[in-house]
């Protein structure tokens, strides 16, 4: 077993009593809202980033199931595959903490599944609460449950209520516990360890592949799997994504004196996320790249005095629009959004890209307007504080993670709310 050391520190777990707590919490929310059950369809586990992974909030365990959850009895796991029940067996041989015992489990997820787990736990003539139906950002806004499965429940249970709860869910399960608190710490701690590792990698001759898995090596190695980070470089890259070879036969660019690395970092501990917002300069960074990291410097730092318990999220966003305002260059993307789950986002304006050479020959970008601008801050809710500006072509992206504690703020990742530099030699 490994000692505490500052590469191996002691990793946070979740007990049986954040177990209690959180289906304590479904069962009130179920009370309240006048439900039978809960019905929850998660996203396949390798989604990626801003994975739809409400199922594991209940089991603590492989995301890609359907969960069943009576308001008088435990939660039903449906498994996609066998594959997941030999995981499941491997960790109780293990001796590992399982919410979900084997008697709860069940071999299947299709439409036949669920309806005959509905059926076996008397909800014929329920209402049930469906988490899967409503839109969920990023990339789910018509939601995520498949038609057919859909369609077959409707079918089969013309006198169920089924009632769309995916956003009244988030809300209940945004302010976190004091071990997912911790879980989130650890997760930003990893954050920070890959991206200093990007740095040490990042010089001229070298591969940009080289710099994306020294960060991803360093994940790896304090033991969690994060999904591919965004990752761009260049003299003044101006994009978000995966990088080109990892979706195109190419060679990854070769690393020159100037460039930027341009990445968006992401780092999870047991389905809680963190984000780590990335910028290193190369060797000398350009003027314009300095101005830009100056105003998103100034917004990071209003939208830490506005991010207090009570005030609600349309105040940070203002706080954060009126120094990006007052500026004469352009927001390239959010500049903050919710994390755990990510149902929050800053709107921008959808001009600014269209100064960009060669962006008229693309169609025009629809008004950015705020998501879920009236939530009210709590402690224990995280966010990914990420202001970004452009001066010409220069982006400069900046930030992390931040927790709503008691009394304000408290920032998990001030490393990377700066110009990160890296030499221009070896």
């Amino acid at each position: 077993m490994l000692s505490e050391t500052p590469s191996h520190p002691v990793v946070p777990t979740f007990s049986v009593a954040e177990r209690d707590r959180r289906w304590d919490l479904a069962r009130g929310f179920m009370e309240r809202a006048g439900l039978d059950a809960l019905l929850v369809h998660g996203e396949h586990e390798d989604a990626g980033a801003a994975p739809f992974a409400y199922d594991t909030w209940f089991t603590n365990d492989r995301p890609g199931t359907t969960v069943v959850f009576p308001r008088a009895g435990d939660p039903v796991s449906l498994f996609p595959m066998e594959m997941f029940a030999k995981g499941h067996l491997e960790s109780a041989r293990r001796g590992e903490i399982l919410w979900i015992p084997p008697r709860d489990v069940r071999a299947s997820r299709d439409s036949r599944a669920v309806a005959d787990t509905l059926h076996e736990l008397g909800l014929r003539t329920a209402t049930v609460g469906v988490v899967g139906l409503d839109g969920a950002p990023p990339w789910h806004p018509e939601g995520i449950m498949p038609y057919r499965l859909w369609a077959a429940l409707l079918e089969e249970f013309p006198d169920v209520e089924f009632r769309p709860v995916g956003m009244d869910l988030a809300r209940l399960v945004m302010p976190l516990g004091t071990e997912e608190v911790a879980a989130v710490r650890h997760s930003a701690g990893i954050g920070d360890a890959m991206v200093r590792a990007m740095v040490d990698a990042a010089a001229p001759g070298v591969p940009e592949s080289e710099v994306y898995a020294a960060g991803m090596a360093a994940a790896h190695a304090r033991g969690t799997t994060p999904a591919a980070m965004h990752f761009w470089t260049g003299p003044d890259p101006l994009a978000r994504g995966l990088p080109p070879w990892s979706y195109r036969p190419q060679a990854p660019r070769v690393l020159q004196d100037g460039d930027v690395v341009s990445a968006e970092v992401f780092s999870n501990l047991g389905g809680r996320h963190t984000q780590h917002q990335v910028t290193i300069a190369v060797g000398e960074p350009h003027v314009d790249l300095l101005r830009a990291a100056g105003v998103a410097r100034a917004a990071y730092e209003a939208a830490l005095g506005a991010m207090r318990p009570g005030r609600t999220f349309a105040d940070v966003v203002g706080a954060i629009r009126e120094v990006l305002e007052a500026a004469d260059g352009w927001e390239f993307g959010p500049s903050i959004h919710a994390l755990n789950p990510p149902i929050a986002l800053s709107g921008f304006p959808a001009d600014g890209g269209r100064q960009v050479s060669g962006a008229e020959a693309y169609p025009p970008e629809p008004q950015h307007p705020t998501m879920n601008g009236g939530l009210v801050l709590e402690p224990g809710m995280t966010f990914a504080l990420e202001p970004n500006y452009v001066y010409g072509r220069h982006l400069a992206y900046l930030g992390g993670t931040v927790v709503i504690g008691d009394d304000g703020p408290v920032e998990l990742n001030p490393y990377t709310a700066q110009i990160l530099h890296a030499p221009a030699r070896r």
